[in-house]
């Protein structure tokens, strides 16, 4: 049997048509299980920053298996979080992938209590909050590697009592400041490609918090 060619290869995983931007409902669960996966994050971090692979290459940056890459895409792709890049294929052998920046937004109080959804929510929101922890101790561990002016990051917290109207005023004007700065730096890097850039995280928590709390 002639080997399929790259473009023919992962139909079996297409997502269907008309994805939404944001999902929701149904949608979003199967997008919560096909990327909070610490393997998966990775992968479409890389995919989406460092721009398109192989499943060679992804293996290699991972140190993991070409079979485990190839069975973490699967459900990323299903959910259009990744697609396949056949254009860069040199022949049948290449499997090649690209990222799909897609944005993820939910609160497990949206679903019933003891609700496979709540449970999905909540495995979800501790997954993203224990691997951004762990991005944050690798950056500690590891600046003073970095070129002096990479060096500085923030570090920066806030505690004074509001109303919960207030609190939802803060979380939207962070939103707000922060898609507009990632316009800006991405429109900037279209006109002023050889300047020197690296991946910069922002992580940003607003929740209630009782004084003394630990």
């Amino acid at each position: 049997m002639p080997r399929r060619i790259a473009a023919e290869r992962h139909t079996d995983s297409a997502p269907p048509d008309g994805l939404p931007e944001l999902p929701e409902g149904a949608a979003l669960i199967d997008a919560l299980l096909a990327l909070h996966h610490p393997v998966r994050r990775r992968i479409f971090e890389i995919l989406t920053n460092d721009g398109s692979a192989t499943v060679g290459q992804l293996a290699a940056r991972l140190g993991i298996a070409v079979g485990s890459v190839s069975h973490h895409l699967k459900p990323m792709h299903k959910v259009g979080f990744i697609e396949p890049a056949p254009e860069l294929a040199r022949d049948t052998r290449e499997s090649w992938w690209r990222g799909n920046k897609r944005r993820l937004s939910w609160s497990a109080d949206d679903y019933a209590d003891g609700s496979f959804a709540r449970q999905v929510a909540d495995a979800a929101e501790r997954a993203n909050l224990e691997y951004l922890n762990a991005a944050t101790v690798q950056w500690m561990r590891t600046r003073d590697e970095l070129p002096r002016q990479w060096r500085e990051g923030l570090a920066h917290d806030n505690f004074v009592a509001a109303t919960p109207a207030q609190m939802d005023d803060l979380k939207n004007r962070i939103v707000a400041l922060t898609d507009e700065w990632t316009r800006e730096v991405r429109a900037d890097a279209v006109e002023h490609p050889d300047e020197e850039r690296r991946p910069v995280r922002f992580i940003a928590r607003v929740f209630p918090s009782e004084p003394g709390a630990v």
